[in-house]
């Protein structure tokens, strides 16, 4: 697990394994796993940035990536969680929010590998990604260190901050040896990375996220990912606030290692519950961590576009079709 100020960069909570003393292993920095749906903002992002809007609606249908189109070895089809298919329109929040696979499969289909990994670099993801369909579902090994220091691009209005350990150095005299800063780089406008905050925030407020309100009884503004991977060997949460983006990876060192069934070992009920039990000491102890629950400074015009009852971009509107 990894905390860090989205806008400084500075790491303020960081767990690398169960017990340094007999195991000697870093999972949040050096450790790479499998990050399922965690992933998925990054392609819904690129949507935003785009034009996409997140009341754009998606038919909810098998998705069809062929061999020969793709130059894939054989064709490759998603599945959703159960192997469902409501063949229903779907916003593209709700995706979002429901960690629906056709959906952002949809849209890789429309935006095309390349750029989706282009945008991982762009926001801080320094692991090999290759550029094929299936990059949609997060199926390669990223750090947690990657992991937070991306999504915090989100709450820091487009900047990508490198997380740091060490703001200076200072000899026994008090004498400043060296000073260290964060390295930034715009990875993406305002608009864009503010869309996505409320993306995020539904996925708390109604999606596999919601047990942040229901179980642990957060009322203030939060968002958040789940993420679940192949044979449930990993579980993710990403979580957001307005001053701390964390992120929490469960899981064993032997891969072979998984729970029996996805409802056993989805990321919202091995992950998230970490998140959820630290949060909840973080607002208890303000004096020591100075952090308060307050509401992401959102304008209004970007929460005007999730009212999708009124402001629906149906997909003859779409500038990519």
């Amino acid at each position: 697990m990894m905390s860090m100020d989205p806008k400084t960069g500075h790491v303020k909570a960081y767990v690398g394994g169960i017990n340094y003393k007999h195991f000697k292993y870093d999972h949040v920095k050096v450790g790479k796993r499998q990050v399922g749906s965690t992933f998925k903002p990054f392609v819904y992002a690129l949507a935003i940035q785009e034009g996409f809007s997140p009341c754009y609606e998606i038919l909810n249908i098998p998705v069809v990536f062929d061999k020969e189109s793709w130059g894939i070895p054989e064709n490759w089809i998603p599945q959703n969680s159960g192997n469902e298919f409501a063949n229903t329109w779907v916003t593209l929040k709700s995706g979002l929010a429901n960690s629906i696979n056709t959906i952002t499969a949809s849209l890789l289909k429309e935006l095309g590998p390349h750029a989706v990994v282009d945008m991982a670099k762009k926001i801080g993801i320094q692991s090999d990604i290759f550029p094929v369909p299936s990059v949609c579902l997060g199926v390669f090994d990223l750090s947690v260190y990657e992991m937070v220091g991306a999504y915090s691009t989100f709450v820091n209005k487009g900047i990508w901050t490198e997380p740091i350990f060490i703001t200076r150095i200072e000899d026994k005299n008090g004498v400043i040896l060296e000073n260290f800063s964060s390295k930034t780089q715009e990875a993406m406008s305002e608009e864009t990375a503010n869309t996505m905050v409320r993306m995020l925030q539904e996925v708390v407020d109604g999606g596999t996220g919601s047990r942040l309100r229901s179980r642990y009884g957060f009322t203030n503004q939060m968002g958040g990912k789940t993420g679940t991977t192949q044979n449930q060997s990993d579980g993710w949460f990403m979580g957001i606030t307005p001053n701390l983006v964390t992120g929490v990876w469960t899981g064993c060192d032997d891969r072979a290692a998984h729970f029996r069934t996805t409802n056993l070992g989805q990321g919202a009920n091995t992950a998230l519950p970490f998140f959820g039990e630290y949060m909840k000491r973080v607002y208890a102890d303000v004096a020591k961590t100075g952090i308060l629950p307050v509401d992401f400074d959102i304008p209004i015009e970007i929460n005007e576009k999730f009212d999708c009852g009124s402001s629906l971009q149906s997909k003859e509107d779409n500038e990519f079709d």
